[in-house]
This record gives structure tokens, sequence and C-alpha cells, in this order.
């Protein structure tokens, strides 16, 4: 294709999914992506745990790659979690009462991001490079999307942290795409770019 034809042709459609186990990365990420391709964020981030309760998009994303032109939906997904403590919300000065409401919105949100997967395109699964990947909701998620042949990258996390381990994490997933990155510094977006436009193509 000629670059007059490129610039001319009409970007695909992509909802790009955020997938992950609960303060992995994925809005920080997010937002990263937001910020380099529309000059937006998508969400706020926290250390306090499921911030991300509800999900959160940010559409008409101009991303362009390599003569890859895709019109992005950025979509935020709530942390995925086995089990949501009220606790954890207390240990971050809640109140008894504002713990459990918190607790009961972060447990929706977690079913929501669940059932919108099958209106997900593509998927990154981000993954805390510097905690064990072998962990029941990361093998939930990959299930899930491998139920429903949903193209997905596994995106390492937080590489920029001195006791991040992405060897473990590719030897736990030796089988999959894995495109480590920090999402807070920048590190490895760029081949993350090159490979989210790769899975694009494989979308209909």
């Amino acid at each position: 294709m000629s670059w007059r034809l490129w610039l001319k042709s009409k970007p695909k459609s992509i909802n790009l999914g955020f997938y992950g186990e609960v303060n992995a990365g994925k809005t920080t990420l997010a937002n990263k992506i937001g910020r380099d391709w529309a000059d937006q964020e998508v969400g706020i981030v926290s250390e306090i745990p499921h911030e991300t309760r509800n999900i959160q998009k940010l559409e008409k994303v101009n991303f362009a790659t390599r003569g890859t032109k895709l019109d992005l939906t950025l979509i935020d997904m709530p942390g995925i979690a086995s089990s949501v403590n009220p606790s954890d919300f207390i240990k971050h000065g809640l109140s008894a009462s504002e713990a459990m409401e918190r607790a009961k919105e972060a447990t929706r949100g977690i079913v929501e991001a669940i059932k919108y997967l099958e209106n997900v395109d593509v998927a990154l699964v981000i993954i805390d490079a510097t905690r064990t990947p072998f962990d029941q909701v990361n093998f939930t998620i990959l299930g899930n999307l491998e139920h429903q042949k949903k193209p997905f990258i596994l995106v390492p996390n937080k590489i920029d942290l001195p006791e991040s381990n992405v060897r473990i994490v590719r030897d736990a997933f030796e089988n999959y795409t894995v495109i480590p990155v920090s999402a807070l510094q920048g590190d490895g977006i760029e081949a993350l770019y090159d490979k989210i436009a790769e899975m694009a193509k494989r979308v209909r």
C-alpha cells in the first residue's frame, strides 16, 4: 500500500481490554497509552486496592505504528481477585462502613470485568513482575481468554523495580506472547505497541 492510500485508509476499530490482578498497574498502563496517543488518561491511580471498581473507557484513541492504523477504545477493567477483604481497605484508612461498601463495589466490578470479556477484541494481561506469576487469578484470566479465543498479550509490569523478575514470568508462560514493560517509566512500550498492532490484524 502506498503512503497516500495508507493515509486515506480507515483505521480498524479495536476494543483493547486491560486485565490483571489488583494493583498490577492496569490503569497506569492504560493512562500511558492514552497520553501517548490521545493526550488523555483513562482513570485514577491509587495504592488503595480496587481503586478501579467500574469499567472505564477512553474512546477514539488514534493509534498508528508500523503501517497499522487503529481506532482504539481503551477499556480499563477492575482488578480481578479471588476474594475481596474489607480489612485491606481499613489498613489504608477507610472506615469499616466505607470498607464494606468498597468491597461490595469491587466484587461487582470483578463480575462485570469477566462478563465484558466478550466485547473485547484484544486483551492485555498485566502481571506485576515483582510478585509470583503462579497465582490463581492469572490462570483464571488466561483460561477465560483462551476459552473465548481472544488474542492477548502477557505484560509483566514494573520492570523498572529491582525486585522484578521477568524471567520467571517467561518461564511460567513460555507458550504465550510476553512483552515486559514499565508503565510508569515507559520502558518496553514501543515493543508493546508493535505487538498490539500485530494482534489487531487477527481481529476480523
